[in-house]
């Protein structure tokens, strides 16, 4: 049996290299203020690549996406184990656009940061009065460019993403801007309001795309998962504080409230942490996560 090895490691996922596919592996690894935590958080990884999936199938009518399949049988036999089970992705292989797109439709975290000091969020002027977590008047895109492990990503305007782009696609960098600016907003505009009817707000997310063998513009890596998202419960909602949350929030809090614990969860966090994963996962697609 052929043995493989990860030729990318991020904060979370793993990329392996099978010849004329890619297979990311979701790890379950949990990230904060971008710093790899000593914990591992069990079967977050799982939650990551079905969640993925599930809206991957939900949002094909808008672009196409690099996923193949997440069952291990369509994958050498390397990967036909319990280790890799429910948490492996057989995917196109693409050249990756080096933007992070996020896009905001309610204002918290950094957004509100900015906003209280100028009422600006990455330089986009917001109407005066907003609370903290209130919804904007439209959702607002706010691109920022990658940056390696151990780095901060930054910040950026859409016309330095076109600037960006045209570096690394020369011709072409206001066509893969733009198109990356309008499918950013159009996904999160179906799923923010698909989520609604399930009892979640999608605050605020990221999506990232690359480019097929022929130039044509495909999502990519994650997509609405409780790492790259922001979920907060309908029920309860209030703007003029912070919310309750689905996702990875409720580790960054603890965080903040304990600065002298190194990176290192107690278990009763961990615990509490899949615990929120798993349910987003349950109302969103309707069933129990495939373990």
């Amino acid at each position: 049996m052929e043995e493989f090895k990860p030729v990318k490691e991020g904060k979370v996922r793993e990329i392996y290299d099978i010849g004329d596919k890619l297979i990311m592996v979701a790890t379950d690894r949990i990230s904060a203020f971008d710093v790899i935590l000593k914990n591992q958080v069990v079967s977050k990884g799982k939650v990551l690549t079905q969640m993925s999936k599930f809206w991957f199938d939900y949002t094909k009518d808008i672009i196409p996406n690099h996923m193949e399949s997440i069952d291990t049988n369509d994958m050498p036999e390397f990967f036909r184990t319990p280790e890799f089970e429910g948490r492996s992705m057989l995917c196109k292989k693409l050249t990756m656009i080096p933007i992070e797109c996020i896009v905001r439709g309610y204002i918290t975290g950094s957004g509100w940061k900015s906003y209280t000091e100028n009422g600006t969020v990455c330089g986009i002027r917001l109407p005066a009065g907003l609370k903290e977590c209130s919804k904007l008047p439209e959702p607002i895109y706010t691109p920022s460019t990658k940056a390696e492990i151990g780095d901060h990503d930054e910040n950026i305007s859409y016309e330095q993403s076109i600037d960006v782009l045209e570096k690394q696609f020369p011709g072409h960098g206001r066509e893969y801007a733009t198109k990356i600016k309008d499918t950013t907003l159009a996904l999160y505009q179906k799923c923010a309001d698909y989520a609604l009817t399930k009892g979640i707000i999608i605050a605020d997310t990221k999506f990232e795309f690359g480019l097929d063998e022929n130039g044509n513009v495909v999502l990519a890596d994650e997509m609405l998962t409780p790492d790259s998202s922001r979920f907060w419960p309908v029920e309860g909602y209030e703007p003029g504080r912070s919310q309750k949350s689905f996702d990875k929030q409720f580790v960054r809090d603890w965080l903040k409230a304990n600065p002298d614990s190194d990176y290192n969860l107690p278990q009763d966090v961990i615990d509490k942490t899949i615990a929120k994963y798993k349910e987003a996962y349950q109302l969103l697609t309707g069933s129990e996560l495939a373990e």
